[in-house]
């Protein structure tokens, strides 16, 4: 866990002082020596909680720090000349197949979304998050996930994406809460994508995330509306490397125990090891005791198995 030097960053020579920052983190460079990455950004390569043209709180200069930002992340991140900027837009969305094996469908929840329901945060009684019309993909991409997820013809169809896909109630006790930002603020879009998810070409569904700084895993169902809706997909969702310190052995209370499709839990520093085959996924949750000095020891805080043709997450 290392300290950054200089201002928040708004310019374009903030921004490639930040990356040129982390690029001379050792561990880094080995993980980019080590393995080809598909990346994709969420939020806070530009601003928190930023949507489409929309900032966290009001900001004239918001769309030139989008651009600057943007720019900055295509300099420094391992992208194609058709990922290349054009002012305030990044095509950042797009698929990639490794063999016939797994398609990788990278999202961009970002730059297409509506503004965040209900002012934003982990909100209960919230009716707009279940419009219709709200999307956190826009239109244009969420036909293109579709239309993939159609023509595959792939074993395994794997969602790269950024925030929270399933459903998971925040407020334990009788009220729910739900998290604007993530998709349970875009139910309907979410729905509508899962729905494809089950009555398509796709033979095993799944969906990676990351944004919360938590090891989670869960089942995506049909619909979450209702609790005996079949499970469509699998989801899961690595911790942060180093945000938010080293962590704790808390188990979150109740909140688990609400979301039945919810499978783990654990607020540890870490990621996740995934392996396809064609008769299975297994998945490795990696943690650390500790990232607040160096060399601490991972080990596997526990693994689940997806077999071929059946979305549950079986401990392995």
């Amino acid at each position: 866990m290392r300290k950054v030097l200089g201002p928040e960053t708004r310019t374009l020579a903030n921004y490639r002082q930040r990356h040129a920052q982390y690029k001379t983190d050792p561990d880094l460079q080995l993980a980019h020596a080590t393995a080809p990455w598909l990346v994709v950004f969420d939020d806070h390569e530009v601003e928190n909680n930023w949507a489409d043209e929309t900032p966290e709180k009001p900001d004239d200069g918001f769309l030139d720090r989008r651009k600057v930002a943007l720019q900055a992340y295509y300099e420094n991140m391992p992208l194609r000349a058709g990922s290349k900027p054009n002012g305030i837009d990044i095509q950042l969305y797009r698929r990639y197949g490794w063999g016939s094996l797994v398609n990788f469908h990278m999202l961009d929840t970002r730059q297409y979304r509506d503004d965040q329901a209900c002012g934003d945060g982990v909100q209960s009684g919230c009716a707009d998050r279940e419009d219709p019309d709200r999307s956190i993909t826009g239109a244009e991409q969420e036909k293109w996930i579709t239309d993939g997820f159609r023509d595959t013809t792939a074993r395994w169809d794997v969602l790269g994406q950024q925030v929270f896909f399933s459903k998971i109630d925040l407020t334990p006790g009788a009220e729910e809460g739900y998290n604007m930002d993530a998709w349970d603020g875009y139910v309907a879009n979410r729905d509508r994508i899962a729905g494809t998810m089950a009555g398509s070409a796709v033979r095993n569904g799944v969906v990676l995330t990351g944004d919360v700084h938590r090891h989670w895993a869960a089942e995506i169902k049909r619909t979450h509306d209702d609790p005996e809706s079949r499970a469509v997909g699998t989801e899961f969702i690595t911790t942060s490397v180093t945000s938010g310190g080293d962590g704790n052995d808390d188990g979150n209370g109740d909140v688990p125990k609400e979301n039945p499709h919810v499978k783990f839990y654990a607020n540890r520093r870490g990621y996740v090891r995934t392996k396809f085959t064609e008769a299975e996924l297994r998945a490795d949750y990696r943690v650390l005791p500790y990232v607040s000095k160096k060399d601490a020891p991972a080990e596997t805080a526990k693994s689940f198995v997806v077999e071929d043709g059946n979305p549950v997450l079986n401990p392995a």
